[in-house]
């Protein structure tokens, strides 16, 4: 039997599109194996005290040795504060859940907003349910695939055989329509190691068996080379799936069940289905068979909850399966919504004595200058040393985002120019289309009389 490949057809070239985002360049914290913080690295510049704090608290969320703990990021507008929190969130990875609101968002969802914080909290706790299930693990021969030679025996489908091997054994397996199929979507073939799923007949493919290594068809960018496994073709494996809390509340609570996790409307939940979840989880738990995995809830413009949400936020941390609560602000001493009392950050003070507060600061030149650099490279921008100077010089005189806005539009007008760099001319050109915060107010002082209501409290004093 010859090896069979199964991209018969030639299939066009797929081009993968993907939005870029204003914290999309950021990998990660950027720090050492001794938790101090790179000048630039990963996609952060400067804030080296804050990510250094940042790194810390990580490290002990990694170890499960912080759990109910709050962490307000204070600072200046533009300071990179949520830049922070997605850092945080990168270098946790896809298995820690992380939940990212706005504190506004309580207010305008169809619910109260004591659920709609509870849906965030539980959102933000996972749960790592493992089970075994039978497996067939190996490394592929050969592929044999038969065709009907006859219209007439078409309907019948295709079927096929598949050899597979490990270090101690041989076996080969017929294949069905479904399989064959499942093994066309995976695209193997010869000298891949498989895992296929003897109850749902799910394939995934391993990775290429380290005796291919060297041939010319074997090598990729993203070629992965794996040992070819060890003993019995079939064997019994454990499976590992995380899942969070809130998505074991909707499918328990909804008639429609798993569908209300894709139409996004769960509605309030009642707290007698949230208490026997809990209580089936903590079963899991003693049986072994599941793990907590408290994650991360990020509350952006926190300064926008009112006392209810933050006397909500007092009690929710202080739980036993509470995730870590990262919030930021740019207020300072301001009022505390629903209330006339003032206080820093405009949250009261009980729940600011929970938190590890960590500042960042404004960024110097030199560090706007290079976060200007990774954006241009982010958003495939090419600038003259020139131009990138003059951005610079506009991000210290206005605002660093209102210097980062300007990189795209300068750049749509060096096209228009067919030119391959942006330069100082395409930067004046759209510095003088775009007006920033100051000169904004400015034409407003300058040209007040001209709009409405700017003499609505002396008008209304003329008519008393």
């Amino acid at each position: 039997m010859s090896n069979v490949k199964f991209n018969e057809q030639e299939t066009s070239n797929i081009t993968r599109v993907e939005r870029v985002g204003a914290h999309s360049h950021i990998r990660g914290l950027g720090v050492d194996d001794a938790l101090s913080a790179r000048q630039t690295s990963q996609g952060m510049v400067g804030q080296l005290k804050a990510r250094k704090a940042a790194a810390v608290i990580l490290q002990m969320i990694k170890e499960g040795k912080i759990a109910g703990r709050a962490i307000l990021i204070g600072g200046p507008p533009g300071s990179g504060k949520t830049a922070l929190a997605m850092a945080m969130a990168q270098a946790l990875g896809p298995e820690t859940p992380f939940t990212t609101i706005a504190g506004s968002e309580i207010f305008s969802l169809e619910m109260s907003k004591t659920e709609a914080l509870m849906q965030a909290f539980r959102r933000s706790i996972g749960v790592k349910i493992t089970e075994e299930s039978e497996v067939i693990e190996g490394e592929v021969v050969e592929i044999q695939i038969d065709r009907p030679l006859d219209s007439g025996s078409a309907h019948i489908g295709k079927t096929g055989k598949i050899t597979l091997k490990t270090t101690d054994m041989e076996t080969v397996y017929d294949l069905g329509a479904k399989m064959i199929e499942a093994l066309q979507r995976e695209k193997v073939q010869s000298k891949d190691v498989i895992c296929i799923d003897k109850a749902s007949g799910k394939i995934t493919k391993l990775g290429r068996a380290v005796s291919s290594v060297g041939e010319y068809d074997a090598m990729g960018p993203n070629t992965k080379f794996v040992e070819v496994p060890q003993g019995e073709l079939q064997k019994r494996k454990e499976v590992t799936h995380t899942v969070t809390l809130h998505e074991i509340d909707v499918i328990n609570s909804r008639s429609q069940g798993f569908i209300a996790l894709f139409s996004g409307d769960a509605g309030e939940i009642k707290t007698e289905v949230r208490e026997q979840i809990d209580q089936k989880v903590a079963e899991w738990r003693e049986e072994g068979k599941a793990e907590i995995v408290p994650g991360v809830l990020f509350i952006d413009e926190v300064h926008m909850l009112d006392i209810e949400c933050f006397s909500f936020l007092n009690r929710a941390i202080e739980s036993d399966m509470a995730p870590i609560l990262i919030m930021a602000t740019n207020r300072g001493i301001s009022t505390i919504r629903g209330t006339t009392y003032k206080s820093p950050h405009g949250i009261p003070l009980d729940l600011l004595d929970r938190t590890l507060i960590i500042s960042t600061t404004q960024y110097s030149a030199e560090e706007m200058k290079q976060i200007i650099q990774i954006r241009c490279e982010e958003e495939d921008v090419q600038l003259t040393e020139k131009a990138l100077d003059l951005l610079t010089k506009i991000a210290k005189e206005t605002s660093l985002r209102y210097a980062l806005q300007l990189i795209t539009t300068s750049s749509l007008a060096a096209q228009k120019r067919k030119a391959k760099e942006v330069d100082m001319i395409d930067i004046k050109r759209v510095y003088q289309l775009f007006v920033d915060l100051k000169r904004s107010t400015q034409f407003l002082q300058e040209y007040q009389s001209q709009f409405l209501y700017h003499k609505q409290d002396s008008m209304d004093t003329n008519e008393e």
